[in-house]
């Protein structure tokens, strides 16, 4: 039986109340009190800090808060100086510069962005940026789905992280295409 006979078949099958009944028991239950989370300005989520040798992150939302779907950190205090050239596989990132300006390369476009602004990376697309004013900057970055982000900044955000080479990218769904065009 080919797909979309089989389809129809199986949904005349299903009376309209049992539908309605089954769609609305798989909807997700209203969070309850104790899953709602307040992140204070300028706290993380667990009370941690992960710092880079660029900035400082703070995890606002991680993957268990919304079943993997997304995942948000806040760069502060950030200087010159950035990621390597990279790209996700399977997460959307996107960049909301709160304080000072960014320039960031997606794919073959450089865009600086100024507080207030802001661009999206798509996934398989390679990118990078660095903060460019003179004052610390701070930037709120989100990755849709969280895939594995967040245990990505856990494990590189420590002393003496491990070697970060092609093979480390890829057990966190990202290829590492280069140095940075920042740094020269």
């Amino acid at each position: 039986m080919k797909r979309r006979s089989f389809l129809k078949t199986a949904a005349a099958l299903i009376p309209a109340t049992t539908f309605e009944s089954f769609a609305l028991a798989q909807a997700a239950a209203p969070p309850t009190s104790e899953q709602v989370h307040l992140v204070p300005a300028g706290e993380d989520r667990f009370g941690e800090s992960h710092s880079y040798g660029f900035s400082n992150i703070l995890f606002k939302f991680a993957s268990r808060d919304t079943a993997g779907g997304m995942f948000i950190i806040e760069h502060i205090n950030m200087k010159k100086g950035g990621p390597r050239l990279h790209l996700h596989s399977f997460q959307e990132e996107w960049f909301y510069v709160m304080d000072g300006e960014v320039v960031f390369q997606i794919g073959n476009d450089r865009k600086q962005l100024r507080a207030g602004e802001s661009v999206l990376a798509p996934r398989n697309i390679p990118h990078t940026f660095s903060c460019v004013s003179e004052k610390p900057g701070r930037m709120l970055i989100a990755f849709t789905p969280a895939g594995k982000m967040e245990q990505y900044f856990r494990d590189t955000a420590i002393p003496n992280p491990p070697i970060q080479d092609a093979a480390f990218f890829r057990r966190y769904g990202m290829e590492l295409i280069g140095p940075s065009p920042f740094d020269a």
